[in-house]
């Protein structure tokens, strides 16, 4: 494969528009043309075909500190499979009508539709949240059930993932949402390389807390990097929490504080994912037997490794492999909500 063919979206669901008004957040546009509009030639499959439009030709962007111009028009919606919706700067503000009617418009066709922080209140405005779950920034979480008391909203949460509708709670959220949506749509290998080259954390679960209160202790407390990198390369074996606990050199109530406050967690919850992450990417390059899968991964049983992988991917492991497996076919069926 060409690098020129490797680069091209294989399926309309990678052709990831991008709608922008006044005063919408450089820092989410900058997340989204970081995770989809750059070229990745290094992973040698399509990769995402990445548009910035706007209802105007030029668009003053956050509180006027620059001014972007000869983005494309919003009949770029009509051509994409997926479409990140802008973020309100003032919610109290009514979105443009003709960016509501793109939006409920690409909705109509079965688009996925994507947005960060108050964009939520972009897809609420549309009318496409109504009985939907979503989350939004937890500042503007009141505001937004008093306007809008039909969507499910979530204010507790990184980002909610509800099949063709993706909403993450702030503008560093993006980031988690962004990495997630490549997962979905490549795998975790892809999606753990992206997050290595943005030297950024490679899966914070969308469930972990927006937001966690805690006091400033009179002695700095040691960071949880060691122990989960100790865990990370024992996960073939049994771990209990009382192990990582004295690794770490502290009482498993104590890891279990440090982990709610580092990582919005429990330890146990933590090893799962890890473990089904791993055995995501032993399928993905090649192991057929799920036996072996099951106990290189540390879920035991081949019964548990199916129970963990839907719980947490949506799908067997056998489905997971027709996706993401070596033999998968390029621009086949996407990996659905975890």
């Amino acid at each position: 494969m060409s690098q020129e063919s490797a680069q091209r979206p294989a399926d309309a669901s990678m052709r990831v528009v991008m709608i922008v008004e006044e005063g919408s957040n450089p820092f989410e546009m900058g997340v989204a043309t970081e995770l989809f509009g750059l070229r990745r030639p290094e992973l040698g499959l399509p990769w995402y075909d990445f548009t910035l439009c706007a209802a105007t030709p030029a668009v003053r962007m956050h509180n006027g500190f620059f001014t972007m111009s000869r983005v494309a028009g919003l009949d770029a919606v009509d051509r994409a499979g997926t479409v990140i919706v802008p973020n309100r700067p003032d919610p109290q503000v009514p979105p443009d009508p003709a960016v509501l009617e793109a939006i409920r418009g690409a909705a109509a066709r079965g688009a996925r539709l994507m947005s960060f922080c108050t964009g939520t209140f972009t897809l609420a405005a549309a009318g496409v949240l109504d009985g939907r779950r979503a989350t939004t920034h937890w500042r503007w979480a009141e505001e937004f059930t008093s306007r809008y008391p039909d969507v499910r909203l979530d204010p507790g949460v990184l980002f909610v993932d509800d099949g063709d509708i993706l909403t993450a709670a702030g503008s560093a959220a993006a980031l988690d949402l962004g990495l997630h949506l490549i997962r979905r749509d490549h795998g975790a290998d892809v999606a753990n390389a992206v997050s290595r080259r943005l030297v950024f954390a490679a899966h914070r679960d969308g469930g972990q807390r927006q937001f966690i209160e805690r006091p400033v202790p009179a002695v700095p407390d040691a960071s949880l990097a060691p122990v989960l990198a100790w865990a990370q390369g024992r996960l073939d074996r049994p771990l209990t929490v009382a192990e990582l606990a004295a690794r770490a050199a502290v009482s498993p109530a104590t890891l279990h504080r440090r982990f709610r406050a580092e990582l919005g967690t429990t330890p146990l919850a933590w090893l799962t994912a890890e473990r089904v992450t791993l055995a995501c990417r032993l399928i993905e390059r090649g192991e057929l037997r799920m036996e072996a899968v099951a106990r290189a991964s540390g879920l035991g049983t081949a019964a548990n490794l199916r129970a963990q992988m839907r719980r947490r991917t949506g799908l067997s492991p056998s489905a997971y492999r027709r996706r993401f497996g070596p033999a998968a076919t390029v621009g086949g069926p996407r990996c659905p909500t975890t």
